[in-house]
């Protein structure tokens, strides 16, 4: 996975994500429009035969500090769920 900045702003943030899987994306998508001080948050598939995506988020506090914190809350809850089928499956 390849990340990088398109444009910055104080309160809009666009990255260009390259090879990644865009379900990924919807996740950290997710998590971010939970917040409450987050205005926008919008992935695309720029085109599927360069296998870009594009996130683009608004806020009211720092756009990247809130991708990060959405990122790691993903992680977490994805980490419990393996978690919960390796304790089923066994």
């Amino acid at each position: 996975m390849q990340a990088q900045v398109v444009s910055s702003e104080p309160k809009e943030l666009s990255l260009s994500i390259k090879d990644t899987d865009i379900g990924i994306l919807y996740i950290i998508q997710h998590e971010l429009l939970k917040k409450s001080n987050i205005d926008f948050a919008g992935v695309i598939v720029k085109h599927p035969l360069t296998n870009e995506c594009w996130m683009r988020i608004t806020s009211s506090g720092k756009p990247i500090g809130e991708i990060k914190a959405s990122t790691e809350t993903a992680i977490k809850t994805a980490e419990e769920l393996k978690k919960l089928f390796n304790s089923t499956i066994k």
